[in-house]
């Protein structure tokens, strides 16, 4: 079994990729839903980062000089994406991530972590993207740190959706910055690896669940 099919086995498993009725943040009605915060446990968080870093080694060897995790749930993301490189593959990247409000104490600012500096290729370690407004702002909050290149961002499931034209919005994203973005696992390969398939004696995607993702994807997916 590849990493990328334990990563959908272990979503599920941990109540954070669920079938039924929901609504994204844009609106859309949506049969499946993605929900991060639904990680709660020290195992789990290993884990995660385990798949976080799997993806990174496998897709950018070297060419990252920081990891940066948009708040708030970018925090824990970074984390354990750069504590899993260290262990797993013995990679020591600078981690960092923002802060929602200047600090007005102490040393002040908006960084926490690492400080980047210029020249640097940072890589944002985000969660599910559907519109990018969080890896859009990253980028032009860095513009007010130092003048790092953003080089790739990696995200846990593509969602192949729409952007604002008919682009994907992780098209859009590597059209409009010039990034490299990987995700983890595209909603695809989810439909493969569930459809009739049982995990822990269910069917998570029977036939009618994949009718409605299919229409789902038929009416919002991109290019």
């Amino acid at each position: 079994m590849t990493y990328q099919e334990e990563f959908i086995r272990f979503m599920v498993d941990s109540g954070v990729l669920t079938f039924g009725d929901f609504v994204t943040k844009s609106g859309r009605k949506t049969p499946y839903f993605v929900n991060t915060g639904n990680y709660k446990t020290g195992a789990q968080a290993a884990r995660l980062g385990d798949y976080y870093a799997a993806c990174i080694q496998e897709n950018m060897p070297e060419g990252i000089d920081a990891l940066f995790g948009p708040a708030y749930k970018g925090i824990p993301l970074v984390t354990t994406a750069a504590a899993s490189l260290y262990r797993n593959y013995g990679r020591d990247l600078p981690y960092c991530f923002n802060r929602k409000e200047a600090k007005d104490h102490g040393e002040g600012g908006m960084m926490v972590g690492y400080k980047p500096k210029d020249g640097d290729r940072i890589a944002i370690v985000e969660d599910v993207v559907t519109a990018g407004t969080a890896v859009r702002e990253s980028i032009e909050f860095f513009k007010s740190v130092a003048d790092v290149k953003i080089v790739a961002l990696f995200v846990s499931v593509d969602r192949m959706e729409r952007g604002t034209g008919e682009q994907t919005t992780l098209n859009e994203l590597r059209e409009q910055y010039g990034i490299q973005v990987y995700p983890i696992v595209t909603v695809r390969q989810v439909i493969e690896m569930l459809h009739n398939q049982e995990v822990d004696g269910k069917i998570i995607i029977d036939d009618a669940m994949k009718a409605r993702m299919e229409d789902y994807l038929a009416e919002y997916g991109g290019k």
